[in-house]
Parts: structure tokens; sequence; C-alpha cells
């Protein structure tokens, strides 16, 4: 039976000019007595600016003291692991195991860009400081003495806690690409794209247990997630018009690219369901909704999607 998450809508608080926490912490509250399992909070610094997301994960681990918590998805390579290493041990403390650590290495664009400028970060080297980056934080979450020499030089470094999870929780990568794929084999704990269609679900997911197999490691160890943008509605032709408007805002481009490029799904509740149900029959094990705009009323929705699916 697959888990379903939740994206609290920090950017679009932002966006509306009030970017007072009280509703993204009651939404939390409501998704987990709704059922959801999880609720996560995207990232970003200049491009799309929005509430730093380790600092409310910790705030919602006080109102949602069930659900799992989880980013989708941190830029590691925007940060200084060493920091971000004790910053997630603590929220890991924080929320009793609950963290899963979604990362991503962001799709090229000018604002994007110019994220990495402001933070001092050459966009190019991006995939290798986000590796280097976590495996360094692994190292220091292990709480053993750590001398490392790389792209960061750390002497007999320790960070106190260490997270409550021993080894530090679970890291899922976003990566749609071949090459994205095959490092999430090799490296990470779960694969956490936004791309794929349904119909081309298992075949990218079997690509990453192939990579998982050829490093030596356990594929069926590796979590199954799916990252999906729904606009629900009893007229179809509203929800997507609701859905162009949303992505238009959201993004600054026309609707129709973000459309091709991220999984959006606009229509009525029961095409829902057979939309949501499609990747959880290609092997989807968690699966993560966005919704586009009213997001009380599509939590309602999606717990009855879920009680229709028997999940």
């Amino acid at each position: 039976m697959p888990k379903l998450g939740y994206l609290l809508p920090t950017r679009e608080r932002v966006m509306e000019g009030h970017p007072e926490t009280g509703l993204l912490l009651a939404l939390a509250e409501k998704a987990e007595g709704l059922g959801f399992e999880s609720i996560w909070v995207g990232d970003s610094l200049t491009a799309r600016p929005r509430h730093e997301p380790l600092t409310l994960l910790a705030a919602v681990a006080g109102r949602a003291p069930k659900a799992e918590l989880g980013t989708a998805v941190l830029l590691p390579a925007l940060r200084n692991p060493v920091l971000l290493a004790h910053q997630v041990a603590t929220l890991d403390r924080l929320c009793e195991g609950r963290l899963i650590v979604g990362i991503g290495i962001a799709a090229d664009t000018p604002p994007i860009r110019r994220d990495f400028e402001a933070a001092g970060v050459p966009f190019d080297k991006r995939v290798t400081r986000m590796n280097e980056s976590m495996r360094l934080c692994r190292a220091l979450w292990a709480g053993q003495p750590v001398d490392w020499t790389g792209l960061w030089t750390v002497r007999q470094g320790t960070v106190g806690p260490t997270p409550h999870r021993p080894g530090g929780p679970p890291i899922w990568y976003g990566g749609f690409q071949p090459a994205g794929r095959a490092r999430t084999g090799r490296l990470y704990d779960g694969w956490f794209p936004s791309q794929p269609k349904p119909e081309e679900y298992a075949a990218h997911l079997e690509d990453v247990r192939s990579a998982a197999r050829t490093a030596g490691r356990d594929p069926a160890a590796i979590t199954a997630a799916i990252y999906l943008i729904l606009s629900i509605d009893d007229d179809a032709a509203r929800a997507d018009a609701r859905m162009n408007d949303y992505l238009v805002q959201y993004y600054g481009m026309p609707a129709a690219i973000t459309r091709a490029r991220e999984r959006c799904f606009a229509g009525t509740q029961e095409d829902a369901a057979a939309w949501i149900k499609s990747y959880a029959d290609a092997g989807a094990t968690h699966i993560v909704l966005r919704f586009a705009g009213d997001n009380e009323r599509h939590l309602e929705i999606a717990a009855r999607i879920r009680r229709a699916l028997g999940w």
C-alpha cells in the first residue's frame, strides 16, 4: 500500500504576500489528521523565495508528531555540508527519526543560475558538490571524528548530536535523466522524480534498480517515490484552467512548458484517483502530492481518493 505525502505551499504563500507560518502549520496538522504519511517543504534562495525548509520542518515536527517530514527537494550544493550535517542531525533528533532528505541539482534556468551565483557556488560543478556534500554528511553522521580533504577540509570533525536514526536520515534523489537514475542506484536511498509519465515510471525505476545491483547494493532497499501536481474539480475544464493559471504564476513561463516537464493532472476526482493509482501500479511506494491552489479543499479530496483506493 503506497504512502501518501503532501507538499506545503510555502512559495505560494510568499507570492500571495502572506508569509506568516500559522496557516502552513495548520495545513500540516490537517494533512496528518487526514492520514497523509508525510509532509514536505521545497527549497530555493532567490529564484523562488520561500521559507527555509529545515527551519520550517522543525516547527512542523511539533504540529504533526506522526508523519514523516521531508525536503522536496533540498539543494545541498548551495550549502556548507558541515553546517548542513549539523542542522539535519538536530532536526532528525527533534522529529525522532522521521526525516527524509530529498535532494536535487535544480533545473538549468536563469533564476536558478543566479541562486548559485548568489551563494558563490559554480553552477556547472553542482553535481560534484552535491555528491561530495552528501558523502561528507554521512561521514559526520556516523559519530566518529572525520578527516576529510576535497572540496571541503575537515580535521577530526564531529557534529553533535548525531541523527536519531543511526547513520542519518535516508537521502532520496530527484534525478530523472539516465545519469540521475544511475546516480540514485549507486548512491542514494530513494528515487524521487517529478517528470516520468505513468507509462515510463516502471522502466525508469528498473534503471535505478539495475544501477543498484551493478553497484552491489540491494535494489529493493531503494524507495520508489514520485512527486505530482494536481488540480481537481468536478468541472474538468475549470480544473485545467486553474492548473494553467497556477503554473504561469508559479514558474513565470507558459504553462505548456511546465506541463511538458513536470507531471501535472487536471480533472475530476475519479480521474485523479486513476492517475495516482497508475503510479502505484507502476511501482511507486511513496506518492507526494502538490496542489494547484485551494489546499484545504484539495486535501479533503485527496483523503477521499485515498479511501476510495483502499490505501
